[in-house]
C-alpha cells in the first residue's frame, strides 16, 4: 500500500473520528429550560396599577450632570405619591430616606438565619421633549392597551411593579422568611453616585451580604435570536466595566494660513485613527458562552450543531458576531470616540486639542489594561493620557447560572412567562448594581416586561411605553419572586 492511500486513509478516518465527535456534541446538546405545568397568575386589578404607574409618569423625575438643574420638589412629591398609592406596604417595611432622596425599603424576615434578597429599581429618568410622540412623554396617557411615558420601561415600572406586589402582599398577610430589601437611587441615568451608590455605602456600613440582587438591564424580548422566533428572556449575569479616556496635545498656537506639518487636531486624530485600527481583541466569554449554551439547543440543527461545538466553530461565531456593533461588543471591550475639542475659530491653530474615548471593558480586561494598551497602541509621547473625573467601573464579575439563586429567578420567569426561553447574557451598558457587586456574588440583572426589537429604541427615544398585559404580568412576577424566596 502506497504511503498516498495511507495517507488517504488517515485523513478520511480522522474526518469519520470528526463527524462522529461533533454528531455526538450535538445529541448532547440539551435544552436547559425548567419545565412549567402551567402558568402562575394573581388575582391583581391591573388596571388600578396601570393607572397608578400611569400617574407616576407624570411626575416629572428627571435627572441631570448639573445637580443644579434637580428638581427635587419632583422627587419629594413622588415619594409622597408612593406612600400614598401603597398605604399598606408603607406600614409593614421600615423606609428609610438615604442622602435626602435615595429610598430604602426593609421587610424583616422570621429566620435572621437566612440571607436577605435585594431588588434595586431607579425612579429618575432622562430628559424627554414632545417632539415625535404619540402621547406626551409626562402626560401619563393610558390609550392602545399600553401606558405611555418616560420610565415607563426605564426604570418607574419596575418600581411602582414591586411596589404593587408588596401592597399585595401585606394585604394577604405574607410574613417573609428571609429579608427582602428594596432601594430605588434618584441618579442612575447620570451615574447613580448620589443614589444608589450611598444605599449601598449604607447597606455595606451594615455589614449587610445578601443571597442574591437583581436589578435592570435585560428584559424579555422578541425576534432578536436568529432561529428563534419567539419570546427569550435575557437575564444579564455580568456587566461591562465603564472608563472613559481624555486624550490632549499641546503645540504653538498661530494663524491658520501658517500651519505646521501637524496640528494638536492631527495629533490627537492620528491616535484615534490607531486606536480604530487596532481594536481590542475578540473574546467568547462566560457571558457569551453561557448565552450560547442556553439558547444553542432551541436553535434550528445547523445552529444547534454549531454552538454544540463551539471548541471548532468558536472562529467562525466570533466573525460573525463581530459583524454588527450590537452583537460586537459582546466579545471585545469597546472603543467609542465621542468628543472633540480644538479652537473656538475657524481660522486659529488650537494650542491644546482634547478629545475623550469611551471603553466599555469586557471581563478579562481592567480599567489598568485598557490604559496601558491604548498607551502602546497610541505611541506618541506628545498625546497625554487620563482617566476622565467621574463614571470608572471595572468590568463586574460573572454571576453563577447554578445554584438557589439563579434557578429560583429562572423557574420564576418561567412560571410567569412559560412561553419564553430563559437565557443568561452580558449587559453592555452599567446600572446602579455595579455599586452593590461586593454585596452578593449573585448579582442579576432582569426586569420582567416584554420588548419587541422594534420598541428596544424607545428606552432614552420616542414613544416609551409598555402594554398594560406585561405591566400586570410584572407585578405576577415579583409577587411569584418573593413568595418563592421568602416563604
Amino acid at each position: 500500500m502506497s504511503l498516498w492511500v495511507i495517507a488517504v486513509l488517515l485523513a478520511a478516518l480522522a474526518i469519520i473520528i470528526l463527524i462522529v465527535i461533533v454528531a455526538a456534541r450535538t445529541a448532547a446538546f440539551k435544552s436547559k429550560q425548567t419545565a412549567v405545568p402551567s402558568r402562575i397568575t394573581y388575582p391583581v386589578d391591573v388596571n388600578a396599577a396601570a393607572a397608578r404607574l400611569a400617574e407616576a409618569v407624570t411626575f416629572k423625575t428627571v435627572s441631570s450632570h448639573d445637580r443644579s438643574q434637580f428638581d427635587y420638589s419632583l422627587f419629594s412629591a413622588l415619594h409622597a405619591f408612593l406612600v400614598k398609592s401603597f398605604p399598606l406596604a408603607h406600614a409593614t417595611l421600615e423606609k428609610q430616606v438615604i442622602n435626602s432622596y435615595g429610598l430604602l425599603y426593609t421587610w424583616k424576615g422570621s429566620d435572621a438565619g437566612l440571607k436577605p434578597i435585594l431588588l434595586i429599581a431607579h425612579h429618575d429618568v432622562v430628559p424627554a421633549s414632545d417632539e415625535g410622540w404619540e402621547h406626551p412623554p409626562f402626560s401619563g396617557r393610558i390609550a392602545d392597551g399600553r401606558i405611555w411615558g418616560r420610565g415607563t420601561l426605564d426604570d418607574k415600572g419596575s418600581l411602582l411593579g414591586i411596589m404593587e406586589s408588596l401592597e399585595y402582599l401585606a394585604r394577604d398577610g405574607f410574613q417573609p422568611s428571609r429579608s427582602i430589601y428594596i432601594a430605588s437611587g434618584f441618579d442612575e441615568e447620570v451615574g447613580g453616585r448620589e443614589g444608589a451608590g450611598k444605599i449601598a455605602d449604607h447597606l455595606r456600613a451594615e455589614g449587610l451580604k445578601f443571597e442574591y440582587i437583581i436589578d435592570e438591564g435585560m428584559a424579555a424580548t422578541h425576534g432578536i435570536a436568529p432561529g428563534i422566533p419567539g419570546w427569550v428572556a435575557l437575564v444579564g449575569i455580568a456587566e461591562k466595566g465603564y472608563l472613559s479616556l481624555e486624550l490632549t496635545a499641546e503645540a504653538e498656537g498661530g494663524h491658520a494660513a501658517q500651519p505646521p506639518r501637524q496640528t494638536t487636531i492631527g495629533i490627537l486624530a492620528a491616535a484615534i485613527a490607531r486606536l480604530q485600527a487596532k481594536p481590542f481583541p475578540a473574546r467568547l466569554t462566560g457571558s457569551a458562552a453561557a448565552l450560547f449554551n442556553y439558547l444553542g439547543p432551541e436553535m434550528p440543527f445547523p445552529n444547534k450543531m454549531i454552538f454544540a461545538n463551539m471548541w471548532l466553530f468558536g472562529g467562525l461565531v466570533k466573525r460573525q458576531l463581530a459583524n454588527k456593533p450590537v452583537t460586537d461588543a459582546s466579545i471585545r471591550t469597546t472603543t467609542a470616540p465621542t468628543q472633540f475639542k480644538g479652537s473656538e475659530r475657524d481660522n486659529i491653530l488650537p494650542m491644546q486639542a482634547t478629545a475623550v474615548i469611551n471603553f466599555r471593558i469586557l471581563q478579562g480586561d481592567t480599567v489598568e489594561s485598557v490604559i496601558k494598551r491604548v498607551t502602546g497602541v497610541i505611541a506618541d509621547p506628545r498625546v497625554r493620557i487620563k482617566p476622565l473625573a467621574g463614571i470608572l467601573f471595572q468590568p463586574s464579575p460573572v454571576s453563577p447560572t447554578s445554584g438557589w439563586s439563579f434557578s429560583t429567578l429562572n423557574d420564576t420567569i418561567r412560571e410567569i412567562m412559560p412561553d419564553a426561553l430563559v437565557a443568561p447574557t452580558l449587559v453592555l451598558a452599567r446600572t446602579d448594581c455595579s455599586f452593590f457587586v461586593d454585596l452578593s456574588p449573585c448579582c442579576y440583572h432582569f426586569v420582567p416586561q416584554r420588548i419587541r426589537s422594534e420598541e428596544l429604541a424607545s428606552v432614552h427615544g420616542v414613544n416609551e411605553s409598555i402594554t398594560i398585559d406585561s405591566y400586570g404580568e410584572m407585578i405576577s412576577f415579583y409577587i411569584r419572586l418573593l413568595t418563592s424566596s421568602c416563604s
